[in-house]
């Protein structure tokens, strides 16, 4: 399975943040192919998402809005509709945190999920290494690795 994972931001990303991104995007690689982007703002983002494409032999990647008025989910469900996904034939996801006065109308409305950390408000360097934390974590789940019974 490939994932992208980006996230709309300017600013350069603290050396502790990378340094944690760079260890979790490191063990999920075992698992799948990861790729990152740091996109300037929502318009750009929004160009780059595939279409629809009605050919059943190439499906596009699915796309998931991290915002806060998306649905929550235990480590445990996102594992399970994550291994949902794959087991039908999901090949790309494409994860995206948005901008910091939420995502547009327009972008919801071409989300096949929007997901949501809960009510707090997180900056997005920081949800971004709970992201990648996060997906680890249900990969390993699917696998049957023990991590996450060891936390």
């Amino acid at each position: 399975m490939r994932l992208t994972l980006s996230a709309i931001t300017s600013r350069k990303r603290p050396r502790l943040v990378d340094e944690a991104l760079k260890e979790f995007t490191s063990r999920l690689a075992h698992y799948a192919t990861v790729e990152q982007l740091q996109i300037a703002r929502e318009a750009t983002l929004a160009k780059s998402l595939p279409t629809k494409s009605p050919s059943l032999s190439r499906r596009p990647a699915k796309l998931i809005l991290l915002d806060a008025r998306g649905r929550t989910m235990s480590s445990e469900q996102l594992a399970a509709w994550i291994g949902r996904e794959r087991d039908a034939g999901t090949q790309h996801l494409h994860f995206a945190i948005g901008p910091a006065d939420g995502w547009s109308k327009d972008v919801r409305g071409r989300a096949d999920l929007l997901l949501s950390f809960g009510p707090m408000t997180f900056p997005h360097e920081l949800a971004r290494v709970m992201l990648a934390e996060q997906l680890y974590r249900a990969f390993t789940i699917l696998a049957g690795h023990p991590y996450h019974g060891g936390h």
